[in-house]
């Protein structure tokens, strides 16, 4: 009894098994999703002042880095993190001049506390923001301000800079021209460039706003200036370059990184535009 049964079920569950894969994709369905493959992390700086912050949703991703002291740096970033958030830029029917607005409101967030508590008069936040467009054509738009970077690694091709770094008006060339720009100060602050044109100050630097077509492979890396500080640009393409998956990239990046302890924080968010 128990033998028929057992073949009764199997039958039953193989007959479920070829009707599930017969079946046609249910109407309404797109067969495709496009989207961003996403992960990223913060390495902890060893001076112990957090100040770094980021966001991953389906279509969008933002990091930023805080400045303003110890206790206020990663205050200033969730402000302005938290604005990007509230003005949903990745929803349909916006336009690449959104993300303008959507840098002015971050900013707007982040100087609205500091004018409004004397304890937080220095906060300011760098913003680096990219939105996935996965219509017909799908492409990427993004906003920048401050030291951060953001790449686009097409697939097969090198890694292209997207955007200029916003420094303290020094004279300072953007990350591309050169390898990292030097040790962090030894007594464990910020080296004053980090509080130069960013998202809060008064004279707040113009956001650097673009749209780039994707492909299926495309790869999009973002990250604060601590990276950059801590490995340099040519190691850093190299790595995000390699063809690695998304994971395993960011753990070579965490491996190197710490092997030279970078004393800020330093965030990376990797993303793959799949389409499967």
């Amino acid at each position: 009894m128990t033998f028929i049964v057992v073949t009764i079920l199997a039958s039953c569950l193989s007959a479920m098994a070829v009707h599930g894969r017969r079946r046609s994709w249910p109407p309404g369905l797109p067969a495709t999703r496009p989207r961003l493959v996403a992960v990223g992390g913060t390495y902890e700086g060893s001076h112990g002042h957090p100040s770094d912050a980021y966001v991953i949703q389906e279509r969008l991703i933002a990091a930023a880095a805080g400045v303003g002291g110890a206790e206020l740096s990663q205050s200033a970033a969730a402000l302005a993190l938290g604005a990007v958030v509230a003005a949903r830029p990745q929803h349909p029917g916006r336009r690449e001049e959104d993300l303008t607005d959507c840098a002015e409101a971050a900013h707007q967030a982040v100087r609205t506390a500091a004018m409004s508590t004397p304890a937080m008069s220095g906060l300011a936040s760098t913003l680096d923001l990219i939105i996935l467009d996965p219509g017909e054509r799908p492409c990427l738009r993004y906003a920048h301000v401050g030291d951060g970077a953001i790449w686009h690694c097409a697939k097969g091709a090198e890694p292209r800079l997207l955007t200029t770094a916003h420094r303290a008006g020094d004279g300072s060339p953007p990350h591309a021209a050169g390898p990292a720009s030097g040790p962090a100060p030894q007594d464990g602050t910020r080296r004053q460039a980090r509080t130069g044109p960013q998202v809060a100050v008064p004279q707040v630097a113009v956001p650097q706003v673009g749209t780039v077509p994707l492909r299926p492979g495309d790869r999009v890396v973002i990250v604060t200036d601590g990276v950059i500080r801590a490995l340099g640009v040519p190691r850093l393409t190299a790595l995000v370059a390699a063809g690695a998956s998304p994971a395993v990239c960011l753990d070579r990046l965490y491996d190197e990184m710490a092997a030279v302890e970078p004393k800020d924080d330093a965030t990376v968010i990797i993303a793959d535009f799949v389409t499967v």
